[in-house]
């Protein structure tokens, strides 16, 4: 067929993103303050926000996606604390509030 050789990049490393500043070395708390609804193809998961007890990011309220049993005042261990869950659309009609 064809004798065109392949250029490699070099210096790049194996391609891999930095991961490390996503999630710490061991789980942070936080405690659930309010479930906002269920999600998922089947709802399975639970929408939650919950305040970080912890670490750099402590005070802090986010939403979180929770698979499994869950309700108010839960502690969850969370491994990463920058990323929040998207929004879960609501099916409203025109002019229904």
């Amino acid at each position: 067929m064809g004798s065109k050789t392949q250029r490699v990049k070099e210096g790049q490393g194996s391609g891999s993103k930095d991961v490390g500043s996503f999630v710490s070395e061991t789980a942070v708390p936080a405690v659930v303050e309010g479930i906002i609804g269920r999600t998922g193809a089947k709802g399975e998961v639970t929408q939650v926000k919950c305040r970080i007890l912890q670490g750099y990011d402590k005070g802090k309220v986010m939403r979180r996606n929770v698979k499994g049993p869950v309700r108010k005042r839960d502690i969850l261990m969370l491994r990463e604390t920058q990323i929040e869950a998207r929004r879960i659309k609501t099916k409203t009609m025109k002019g229904a509030f």
